[in-house]
């Protein structure tokens, strides 16, 4: 029998892991043999090794679409097993930089024109995945915002769905995020990390500095919309499943979740990451936003409630619109092929 953490992970991330690529043999085959959360990134690092140990055989018989595929399995498989594992530093840090190193060896086989580019901030540095469509000389751009435990690894089928449209992706591990983690904590004004970025990236030439975009999931889906309020080169924004004031939603998150953030906002203990949690809030930020907003949420969010949405569409006004899905989970990851075309084909047309 699955301690309680183990169950809870199944439960609410199932889909998650699937939608971003996670095989489904994989999944299933991996959790079967975790009855204890201790032993959690262990057997996500042996499914990744697994992986990795494909694509080095296929990378050295010149199969090189086989072995980034593999690489980029490995990589998902590594980033999942560290993803709320932050109660076991050591291996956490070592999963986190298998992670990169898998997705950095498949992004050069099967997107050799994707870059890596590191972003100084706050006595830290920030670290992004850009990528640029074929056929495009200066394409608008989207920063793709990760949320509490997501990172620009686990983004790479993501990516795909904006490069299909003819638009240029930048997954962003910013202030507690990924990379930038290791040496920053959450922060609720993430505009400014948002404006960091934006500053790197308009002076190049092979973007439209007018025409960006951005879309956040989670916790992201709070990032969006605060940097949309205070960065005005910020076209269009979209939120999947974010809250309106994260420390509204505590008592109904995972614990998995909760240690997560304590862990990552650098509280002291749970009652100070509820206060900090708290300070994640869009009133007053909201109510600046100019730009098109649009707001995506599933009435079967067992993390962030529903009610949330509307309370940030409320706020809005006229330029927010809502698309609540009555089956959708959190981030609506059971029904990715709804949300994933819709948030692409929305920013398409805004930053048209």
């Amino acid at each position: 029998m699955s301690d309680e953490r183990v169950q809870a992970a199944i439960n609410n991330w199932a889909p998650r892991f699937i939608a971003q690529g996670v095989d489904y043999n994989d999944f299933f085959r991996t959790t079967a043999r975790i009855s204890k959360w201790d032993s959690w990134c262990h057997e996500w690092c042996e499914t990744g090794d697994l992986h990795f140990e494909l694509a080095t055989a296929a990378e050295a018989k010149a199969r090189l679409l086989g072995a980034g595929e593999a690489y980029i399995a490995a990589a998902l498989s590594y980033h999942f097993g560290r993803f709320v594992f932050q109660d076991h530093p050591e291996e956490y840090l070592f999963a986190s930089q298998k992670a990169v190193n898998a997705f950095a060896r498949g992004l050069k086989l099967l997107d050799p024109t994707a870059e890596r580019v590191e972003i100084p901030f706050d006595g830290s540095v920030m670290v992004g995945t850009l990528r640029r469509p074929a056929g495009s000389d200066r394409p608008a751009l989207v920063l793709l915002l990760p949320g509490l435990d997501s990172t620009k690894e686990e983004f790479f089928y993501w990516e795909d769905v904006f490069l299909k449209r003819g638009m240029a992706t930048f997954s962003l591990d910013g202030p507690g995020q990924g990379e930038c983690g290791y040496t920053s904590q959450i922060r609720p004004d993430y505009e400014f990390a948002v404006s960091a970025a934006l500053d790197v990236l308009i002076q190049r030439k092979d973007i439209d500095a007018h025409r960006i975009g951005l879309a956040g999931v989670s916790l992201g889906g709070y990032y969006a919309p605060r940097a949309a309020a205070y960065e005005t080169r910020v076209k269009a924004a979209v939120g999947n499943c974010g809250p309106w004031n994260f420390g509204e939603c505590w008592s109904v998150l995972p614990s998995l979740t909760r240690a997560a953030f304590q862990h990552h906002s650098g509280a002291s203990d749970e009652a100070d990451a509820q206060i900090r949690a708290s300070r994640l809030s869009l009133d007053g930020a909201a109510q600046k936003i100019k730009q098109p907003l649009l707001i995506i949420h599933g009435k079967l969010d067992r993390l962030i409630p529903w009610q949330q949405a509307h309370k940030i569409v409320d706020a809005v006004g006229k330029n927010a619109e809502l698309v609540m899905y009555e089956n959708g989970n959190h981030v609506c990851n059971n029904i990715p092929y709804l949300y994933r075309p819709l948030t692409a084909d929305w920013l398409k047309e805004k930053l048209a």
